[in-house]
């Protein structure tokens, strides 16, 4: 049975890293106040150094409000801080706190990495980023995701065990070396 497949292509507003020309994108939806992303993170930033510009990574807001009451603002947070070119920044000290996310960390954490806190808090107050986080997580609906973290590769839903490093590199490899044979 084929994997589910990727709903909304990776387009001009996702977050990325590495090349968009790299043979393998790897999509991750994810929870900031989640504790299995959080334990996936690491393991993330680990592959993508190991696979260099062989990867392009995405990360897309799939907050689960209901289990993760932080998890919204927080993904806003990022938003916000994305539009002030530290998106990865504060992507990273979310992930490395995830489970201290009220409003006094987040303002603490976009002063940390550098952000206009004030612009910040007032974006958050007005509500400026979260149709583009409901947007991901709707998206995210659409591509099969019904869990945090939730991995795509070149566009497939990864359903191995991400926890399982020499599994998840291994899909990665595969995926990158379909890529070159058919160049």
């Amino acid at each position: 049975m084929q994997s589910a497949q990727l709903a909304v292509p990776v387009n001009e507003r996702d977050h990325t890293q590495g090349p968009a020309s790299a043979p393998v994108t790897l999509i991750e939806y994810g929870d900031f106040e989640c504790p299995h992303c959080a334990r996936a993170y690491p393991q993330v930033e680990g592959i993508r150094r190991y696979m260099g510009d062989n990867l392009r990574f995405v990360y897309r807001h799939f907050p689960l409000g209901e289990a993760h009451p932080h998890a919204q603002h927080a993904a806003e947070a990022s938003e916000a801080a994305g539009a002030q070119g530290k998106f990865w920044e504060l992507h990273h000290l979310l992930f490395e706190n995830h489970d201290a996310l009220d409003n006094e960390d987040l303002l603490r954490y976009l002063a940390q990495v550098g952000c206009d806190v004030k612009r910040a808090a007032e974006e958050l107050a007005s509500g400026a980023y979260t149709k583009d986080v409901r947007d991901d997580f709707r998206g995210g609906v659409r591509s099969g995701v019904n869990g945090t973290p939730t991995f795509f590769i070149n566009g497939y839903r990864f359903d191995g065990n991400w926890a399982d490093t020499n599994e998840f590199i291994a899909a990665l490899t595969e995926a990158a070396s379909e890529v070159n044979v058919g160049m």
